[in-house]
């Protein structure tokens, strides 16, 4: 009889968030499940930074003039586990859908760029960190390590992510690869900043990173990414060059197969919609037995890349102070262990 394989309902979820407000964006969050559930999807993706929204600033002016937005977004920061987890947690359950979410984490006193992966029983059972912010993100976000490079195992088939120009780093596709990766969140900003003037921003390019993606690993691709509305594009244009460098939309979203071929899609520019595609998991040992990078057409003996996954930790105890001693929480290394306290409210 040998094996079977479902075919899967995806949807990535192309929306704004509620700017730099995290309960707002989490209400909002949760209708957009909603929605995607309505429309039979078993897995929806969000953009980049999604929660509470993008970092836009950034890359508008001096951090100077940025200092009182990214002092909102860390007071809008979401922390691992708290009351926004468990909100998105309670969606992911009621509606029985797999969620992966883009977030900022706030985490002690630092900032990362986070994707979370809530299964339908509305456990968390996925939380990763962008390896290497990138540009001027570094003024923002800190960095994750090896323990950020995995796979969620699920009823649906082998579920990763990654964020935005993490797919222009060859060899962390190829370790994503090596997992032997199912369905892939590509997850992306709008592409809303120096349209026309800088192609490696654009849509163009970067979908183009996507398709490549999918392509490379055989892997159903969801390239999801948010939208810049008009009242965002008015809080940060106040001036005649900040409105030059950004606009309103950016929307591009689409799912793209294993052979590199986009099936739903895109989205328009300014579109705010729930996308969806029916994806034939027999596509993929279809694809893959012309090219399987990290097997059968792999040449280890002339090329390998050393994966380093163990979590990067900033202080190593060695020695045990005298008397009764609560040592600070480390970082775990399952999502479970991941995070801070249980409380969204900042210091």
């Amino acid at each position: 009889m040998g094996d079977t394989y479902q075919t899967l309902r995806l949807a990535a979820a192309q929306s704004s968030p509620v700017f730099l407000d995290r309960e707002g964006s989490t209400n909002k969050a949760v209708k957009l499940i909603a929605t995607a559930a309505k429309e039979g999807a078993q897995l929806v993706a969000f953009g980049e930074a999604w929660l509470p929204g993008y970092p836009w600033w950034i890359y508008l002016g001096s951090p100077v003039y940025g200092a009182p937005f990214a002092q909102q977004l860390y007071a809008n920061a979401v922390e691992i586990p708290s009351a926004t987890t468990e909100q998105l947690c309670a969606a992911a359950r009621q509606q029985r859908i797999y969620v992966v979410m883009g977030l900022t984490e706030r985490h002690g006193g630092s900032l990362y760029l986070a994707q979370i992966t809530i299964d339908t029983q509305g456990n968390l059972v996925g939380h990763r960190r962008k390896l290497k912010p990138t540009h001027a993100e570094r003024t923002i976000w800190g960095e994750g390590d090896g323990s950020d490079l995995f796979v969620v195992e699920t009823e649906l088939g082998r579920v990763g992510s990654l964020n935005c120009w993490e797919h222009l780093q060859p060899l962390t596709r190829f370790a994503m690869n090596s997992f032997n990766e199912q369905i892939h969140v590509s997850a992306w900003p709008a592409f809303c900043l120096y349209t026309g003037t800088l192609h490696s921003f654009s849509a163009e390019a970067n979908i183009a990173a996507s398709r490549s993606y999918a392509l490379e690993t055989q892997t159903f691709v969801i390239h999801v990414g948010g939208l810049c509305d008009q009242s965002t594009f008015e809080l940060l244009g106040d001036d005649d060059q900040k409105r030059a460098l950004l606009r309103v939309g950016g929307g591009a979203s689409q799912i793209i197969d294993p052979t590199g071929m986009t099936i739903a899609g895109p989205l328009g520019d300014d579109e705010e919609a729930v996308l969806v595609a029916d994806c034939d998991m027999a596509k993929i040992p279809a694809a893959k037995l012309a090219n399987d990078p990290a097997g059968h057409y792999s040449r280890g003996d002339v090329t390998q890349l050393l994966l380093n996954r163990s979590p990067r930790r900033p202080v190593v105890y060695r020695d045990p102070a005298p008397g009764p001693v609560t040592l600070p929480e480390e970082r775990g290394d399952s999502a479970s262990e991941r995070g801070g306290s249980a409380s969204d409210s900042a210091t």
